[in-house]
């Protein structure tokens, strides 16, 4: 690659990552104004990402700009650990997901979970009262169970449903209870449970407890959270390869700097 060639990539990749990192940054303050505790509890990751972009960036462009070889160094330096950084949380993320699957129910569309199926760390987690704590009041939070009722307007739409793993989990008792659905949302709580899961105590038709406090639940949670991380580390994967480009550039770049330093 030439040596002007090297810098001219690296100073415009950089511009552009610079705005996007701007942009995180808007969008990291714009979740901070409101006072959804589930949007709130991203706000820091999501600035401390586009803080970092940016140092990174702004670092690599002015390197490549004035030709060097130090700051380009120290750009290089930072981006192998962000490399690193994103190797190692995309195995463990893999390797976290790995575990869990639905179980299919007859005369259902949609599967039920059970939260022993899900691997230790999700486990801890999830069992964390704090943490569920906050969870729980999430999901009370966005009212998904009671807009059930809206969606399916009959037990027969209901019944044949595509729920999806929270909905399964957090808004109905588990079917094994026995329960007869008198509508989406209500239970006929007066029959006796045909099974010991403790779940089948914890239902309530009350908006603020439904399933929430219920194992059925949290492995719903679990599933969602790993489907989620799934394409997370999906788009580390693209993105480990995307920077490792960026990364061979950046070293062309600091030997151009290099020889052009040595020239001077």
């Amino acid at each position: 690659m030439g040596i002007g060639t090297s810098n001219f990539i690296i100073r415009w990749i950089n511009f552009l990552t610079m705005l996007l990192a701007i942009a995180v940054i808007i969008f990291g303050v714009w979740m901070s104004t409101h006072h959804d505790s589930c949007r709130r509890s991203l706000t820091l990751p999501v600035l401390g990402l586009g803080a970092v972009i940016f140092v990174v960036s702004i670092i690599g462009f002015l390197g490549a700009l004035k030709r060097n070889s130090i700051l380009l160094w120290i750009y290089l330096i930072m981006l192998c650990i962000i490399l690193v950084a994103i190797l190692v949380f995309t195995v463990l993320a893999f390797i976290i997901t790995n575990n869990g699957s639905g179980h299919s129910v007859p005369g259902l569309r949609y599967k039920e979970y059970q939260l022993q199926d899900y691997s230790s760390w999700f486990l801890k987690q999830l069992n964390n009262t704090k943490n569920w704590n906050r969870l729980k009041n999430c999901l009370v939070k966005t009212e998904d169970c009671n807009k059930l009722p809206k969606k399916y307007k009959t037990i027969k739409q209901y019944k044949s449903a595509k729920l999806t793993a929270i909905e399964a989990g957090c808004c109905r008792p588990p079917s094994q209870c026995g329960y007869p659905a008198v509508n989406a949302s209500y239970y006929d709580l007066s029959f006796h449970p045909i099974s010991s899961d403790k779940d089948c105590k914890l239902y309530k038709n009350s908006r603020a407890t439904k399933c929430y406090n219920c194992d059925s639940c949290k492995a719903g949670v679990a599933q969602y959270m790993k489907t989620e991380w799934r394409v997370v580390a999906i788009f580390n994967v693209i993105l480990f390869v995307v920077l490792s480009m960026i990364y061979f550039v950046g070293c062309c770049a600091r030997r151009s700097a290099a020889r052009s330093h040595s020239k001077a």
